[in-house]
């Protein structure tokens, strides 16, 4: 790998920076005839941009183009974006929020309180605690799994699952029978214990594990982390979407900028929401820094093209780095599905399941299932 000199800042004079130079955050509903401009204008620093985007994602905002610079000390971005139906963001609260979010206020304690069903962490639900699973899919597991906390008289507060490549990714919240999280080591070791037991199934797989989260990481963040730590993506060419036509199957190619010393990674797919999203993400848990990049959206497809650097200052120059990454970026679009009627049907199944099997387990809030 190529690498590139780095100048050194000192923490303190970062520090500095930001308090000189505080985030600036504009809504513009006068330059677009068809859309909202965001611009962010803000002192540079590692995840800025995910951040952002992830804001923009969880307002389920549609993200019709973008341009980002961040090559320096400077966070430089604009973002043409619309509602689920394609109108500008109108809403006074909704303006606020995301000046609130992401202007100076969003680094103070005083500032806004994000979303909590967005989060990962025994207390980021209130009174509930988070449970991580993940192994081997296969038919029945969520019953299985809903049939364990029943018995154990738990009550299933809110449910995220994710599968991929026979993979399962799921993040639930749980509280006991009088709402308040569990905190007894004798209940949380049973629950681990038997829950362990069903992922690994008849098969004896060896890859399978329950976790407490402990952290406050975003939930969709975390699912992506969860599949990625388990290497889903090594196998992501061996069952490819026979439904899905040739031309809407992500395109992704590597290469190198020779005047800048980047790497730009060009991605062209089907157009869908949280896809910018999905792919910073997968970037960033890659310990890869986007210094520029510029995404938009014609009809149904999308091309996103990204100017890279890994941490550490280094390009990807072998066909092995590049393979990688073009791997974890398609399993990152394939993670997330779109409202296909396949995901619907399945979602059905599984709470026809939960209502038969498992009558006693306390479904509430929210439950979202995405199948690839």
């Amino acid at each position: 790998m190529a690498k590139v000199c780095w100048p050194y800042f000192d923490p303190e004079y970062e520090n500095f920076s930001n308090r000189m130079n505080p985030p600036r955050v504009s809504v513009d509903n006068e330059s677009c005839h068809d859309c909202t401009l965001i611009k962010v204008d803000s002192v540079n620093k590692p995840g800025i941009l995910l951040e952002v985007v992830q804001i923009l994602t969880d307002l389920d905002f549609i993200i019709t183009k973008a341009y980002i610079s961040s090559d320096g000390g400077w966070f430089m971005d604009v973002f043409h974006v619309t509602d689920q139906q394609g109108r500008k963001i109108t809403d006074s609260k909704t303006i606020d929020f995301i000046e609130k979010a992401l202007g100076p206020k969003s680094q103070s304690t005083e500032g806004v309180k994000f979303w909590p069903s967005k989060r990962v962490g025994v207390h980021s639900v209130g009174d509930h605690t988070a449970i991580e699973l993940i192994g081997r899919d296969r038919p029945g597991l969520l019953s299985e799994i809903s049939a364990v906390l029943a018995n154990l008289h738990f009550n299933v507060f809110a449910a995220e699952v994710w599968t991929h490549n026979r993979r399962i990714a799921c993040v639930l919240y749980v509280n006991d029978a009088t709402n308040r999280a569990v905190d007894e080591p004798n209940r949380l070791s049973l629950m681990e214990e038997q829950l362990n037991n069903i992922l690994r199934g008849c098969d004896g797989e060896k890859v399978a594990r329950t976790s407490f989260s402990m952290g406050f990481t975003h939930m969709d963040r975390r699912l992506h982390q969860m599949l990625f730590a388990d290497r889903d993506y090594e196998s992501y060419r061996v069952a490819p979407d026979v439904n899905c036509p040739l031309s809407f199957r992500p395109k992704i190619t590597i290469e190198r900028c020779e005047e800048k010393g980047y790497s730009v990674v060009t991605v062209k797919c089907k157009d869908r929401a949280k896809l910018m999203f999905d792919i910073v993400c997968t970037l960033t848990d890659m310990q890869y820094v986007v210094f520029h990049a510029t995404v938009s959206s014609d009809g149904p497809y999308a091309s996103q093209e990204y100017f890279i650097r890994h941490m550490d200052g280094c390009t990807l120059d072998t066909e092995g780095e590049k393979e990688r990454v073009i791997q974890c970026i398609e399993a990152g679009i394939r993670r997330r599905v779109s409202e296909l009627s396949t995901c619907i049907a399945a979602l059905v199944r599984q709470i026809h399941e939960l209502s038969i099997i498992c009558p006693l387990v306390t479904v509430m809030g929210s439950f979202a299932f995405n199948r690839a």
